[in-house]
């Protein structure tokens, strides 16, 4: 291991601090003091808590330290975006109406962590019940740029390196679009698979729990314990994946960096020998975004019942006219949208015959210049409704000098060959 990476354990990915961890040659103590004094360097300019005890979070340390190992995230210090329950922060949801909102219970998803060792350091930042108005966090590589949403505090604690693994919900891009602007590794599983009980809901055929790392593993090992799936940490590969380059409908959105990234990937890709084809969609697919919108307008209106009847001065303007928006989707309508989904499933089989994963842009560039607003999520859309495994990889910097990838979509329950591919392919992209 290198030597000023053990100086300096934030530098460390987490699975990396994990294995140390366990080998007991790194001790919790040490590893939480280097992330708390990170944050104290980073966070007065990025913005990405809302709340966090350090004192509590190194006295759990300790006595970690003490104890028997626990379990896979022995250790590790977590951030916990401010949508899920915790019985020892606030979790106030990114609105004022929960301002000083205390669960007496963890969220499931939070839970399973601790048990499995992990140390909730604090709650990041949230947009307003993970829709798109935004909250003060800033983007860690310029702040005059926005973080992403809805995970923006989560997705800018691992970028700053304040916090190795942190929590995050997908509705519509909220993984991927800021793991995207801010340059780590976002993972939103195939829907269903991580409990939601205790996280603040949204929409209920969309909300998907995930997380941030630094690395596939990272985003591997977090989740896996989330979903009870061992195997998503046997990162091991028998055959190269086949890629499908899929330049949606959308493509027109794509900002010349965000087709850069794509093509230098589909290049590097094939100096490894992969088999990248192009793949185009059906035309059932080109409606999926309208569709998404439509399905998560609707559901928020009824998610949001007591919040619109009893506090409407407490919303803001942006969401109120989204739940404008969701009232005007009746159930005939409503019946329609599940069904172009539901028929668009069908068609999955036909999408991936040729090809393991589909490689599409993450984000239609980089981090919108502002923090009014956290950017498009138009190219999450599509794999959101239908509920697919999808993940963030960084490869580079754009020509503002900001974090640009691509986004790998795996078939209807492939997490586990999902999660080894993307291992694959983000060791092929570091070789080069």
């Amino acid at each position: 291991m290198n030597v000023n990476r053990m100086d300096d354990p934030t530098q460390l990915t987490a699975s990396e601090a994990a294995t140390l961890l366990r080998q007991r040659t790194l001790s919790a103590e040490h590893l939480m003091m280097a992330f708390l004094e990170r944050i104290a360097e980073r966070e007065p300019e990025v913005l990405a808590w809302r709340s966090y005890n350090a004192h509590a979070a190194l006295a759990q340390a300790r006595a970690l330290d003490r104890g028997p190992l626990r379990g896979p995230l022995h250790g590790l210090p977590l951030g916990v975006k401010d949508l899920f329950d915790t019985r020892d922060f606030p979790s106030g949801y990114g609105s004022p109406i929960y301002q000083h909102h205390q669960p007496i219970n963890d969220a499931a998803a939070v839970a399973l962590c601790r048990e499995a060792g992990a140390i909730v350091l604090g709650k990041t930042v949230t947009t307003e019940f993970a829709t798109f108005t935004p909250g003060p966090t800033r983007n860690p590589h310029n702040p005059l740029h926005t973080p992403g949403g809805s995970s923006s505090g989560s997705a800018a604690a691992v970028a700053a390196r304040m916090v190795p693994l942190a929590l995050g919900t997908q509705t519509a891009a909220s993984i991927i679009r800021p793991a995207a602007y801010c340059g780590v590794v976002g993972f939103k599983p195939g829907f269903g698979l991580i409990p939601r009980a205790g996280v603040k809901s949204l929409s209920e055929s969309l909300d998907t729990v995930g997380g941030f790392g630094r690395s596939v593993a990272d985003v591997a090992l977090l989740t896996s314990v989330m979903a009870d799936a061992a195997q998503w940490r046997q990162l091991h590969l028998d055959s190269k994946p086949r890629i499908g380059l899929c330049r949606t409908a959308y493509w027109d959105a794509a900002s010349p960096a965000a087709r850069q990234a794509l093509e230098d990937t589909r290049q590097r890709l094939i100096k490894a020998g992969v088999q990248v084809v192009d793949v185009r969609l059906p035309d059932t697919f080109d409606q999926l975004a309208k569709v998404h919108d439509d399905i998560m307008c609707a559901e928020a209106f009824k998610a949001l019942a007591d919040e619109r009847v009893n506090h409407p001065e407490l919303l803001s303007e942006s969401l109120r006219q989204m739940l404008v928006r969701g009232e005007e989707v009746d159930y005939p309508q409503n019946r329609y949208n599940h069904a172009l989904v539901a028929s668009a499933r069908a068609q999955l089989c036909q999408v991936f015959s040729d090809c393991d994963l589909l490689m599409t842009p993450s984000a239609c560039g980089e981090a919108d210049i502002g923090l009014q607003r956290t950017g498009d999520p138009l190219f999450s859309r599509t794999w959101s409704v239908l509920g697919l495994p999808s993940l963030h990889l960084p490869t580079g910097f754009g020509p503002m000098g900001l974090p640009v990838g691509v986004q790998f979509i795996g078939p209807a329950s492939s997490d586990t060959q999902t999660l080894v591919f993307c291992h694959w392919v983000e060791h092929q992209l570091n070789r080069q």
